[in-house]
């Protein structure tokens, strides 16, 4: 099987921040890190080279196979800032619904920045989301 590539490590969480480039994308990920950090109780480490995450769980896959993967994280993408976070709980359509302008996938919430959305509705998101995840792990 393979390794999993996204591991905890020891990287700066500010060096890598400081070295987003643009000035509005980094003020939004100072911001979602003090959400996240205030939410979760937990400093942000990173995660691979570009992921700061928060917490720790371990996640079980419906194989079988077990990881440790962070509560909650986020990544400031080329495109969009990436978060992290758990699916499945009840309130998660409604929060999405009353968020703003964004996109989902799988597990990844995709926003351009935080102008676009409305922050308590994120912060409830995920609230909600760290909640699922410490069930689940």
């Amino acid at each position: 099987m393979a390794e999993l590539k996204t591991k905890l490590n020891d990287a700066s969480v500010t060096k890598f921040l400081e070295g987003v480039a643009d000035e509005r994308r980094r003020r939004d990920c100072v911001t979602i890190v003090g959400l996240m950090s205030k939410i979760t109780k937990c400093e942000p480490k990173m995660w691979g080279s570009s992921i700061v995450g928060f917490g720790i769980r371990r996640y079980k896959y419906a194989t079988g196979r077990e990881i440790d993967w962070m509560l909650v994280g986020f990544s400031p993408r080329k495109q969009d800032l990436t978060l992290y976070l758990v699916t499945g709980f009840p309130m998660r359509e409604e929060l999405l619904a009353k968020l703003g302008k964004h996109k989902t996938g799988k597990a990844c919430l995709y926003i351009r920045t935080l102008d676009d959305i409305h922050v308590p509705t994120l912060t409830k998101l995920i609230t909600e989301s760290v909640k699922q995840a410490a069930k689940a792990g």
